[in-house]
């Protein structure tokens, strides 16, 4: 999973940017709205809406507006709306295969804004199954390094069911069945240690590797996608390289 290592270093520093942009905050709200619409609006009791809720705590998100999506999710609130959850699957530069995390309130708006970014920038959408068989959906927990142990790191981790701990720039990456994220998430943090991401991702079971400029290409087009206010995250099966890497650093 190295390459998704590198890809999530990259996302890290974006999530930066984009948090100063207010971004952020955005995906979060949704992302809260849809967890207390599918469960219960307690937290304690809903894992999805911990995970969501602790992640708005980690982007300094303030508590009112936390509550307020809680309520709107949840259609406690008096502007409850009504979010859909969708996966859409493409097509990049050289045939990488990238997959989609949409919440939404309007599907023919998403869609439409979707195949736009496609078109523009040498891609194309896909039909539903042609490129998700090409991933594993894993849990993903990302722990601050500083002052942690390794070794101890991993055995805590494995303990409570993870699969895989590996390190890169000064966050550990821990990785976990889909269905075992909140609870290793939760042990993890009751253990002491600073989660600063938990989510499912798409792993890519084989990557790709493309000449630096067309990868460039590729993450452009990601860029652009994760860019719109409805889609919540965007992998692919682009092998980033230390070329790649520095070339995306340089940029």
């Amino acid at each position: 999973m190295s390459g998704h290592n590198k890809w999530s270093t990259i996302k890290r520093k974006k999530g930066a940017e984009d948090a100063k942009r207010g971004k952020i905050f955005t995906r979060i709200t949704r992302e809260i709205m849809m967890a207390a619409r599918e469960g219960s609006p307690d937290p304690d009791s809903n894992s999805a809406l911990r995970l969501a809720v602790d992640k708005a705590r980690a982007a300094n998100m303030p508590k009112d507006n936390i509550e307020r999506a809680i309520a709107k999710g949840a259609g406690t609130g008096d502007d409850a709306v009504q979010m859909e959850s969708i996966v859409y699957e493409g097509y990049g530069p050289g045939g990488t295969a990238i997959v989609m995390d949409v919440l939404t309130d309007n599907k023919n708006r998403t869609l439409a804004d979707i195949k736009y970014v496609f078109n523009r920038n040498n891609g194309n959408m896909a039909a539903a199954g042609s490129v998700l068989w090409q991933f594993d959906q894993k849990g993903y927990i990302a722990v601050g390094g500083d002052g942690v142990d390794y070794d101890e790191l991993f055995l805590a981790a494995a303990e409570v069911g993870a699969e895989d701990v590996q390190g890169e720039d000064e966050v550990y990456n821990i990785y976990t069945p889909r269905e075992e994220l909140a609870r290793v998430a939760g042990a993890l943090r009751e253990a002491g240690y600073k989660i600063e991401e938990s989510e499912l991702v798409w792993v890519p079971k084989n990557e790709v590797e493309l000449e630096t400029q067309q990868a460039i290409q590729v993450m452009n087009l990601i860029e652009k996608l994760e860019d719109l206010d409805d889609v919540q995250s965007v992998s692919s099966n682009l092998r980033i390289t230390d070329e790649v890497a520095a070339a995306l650093e340089a940029a």
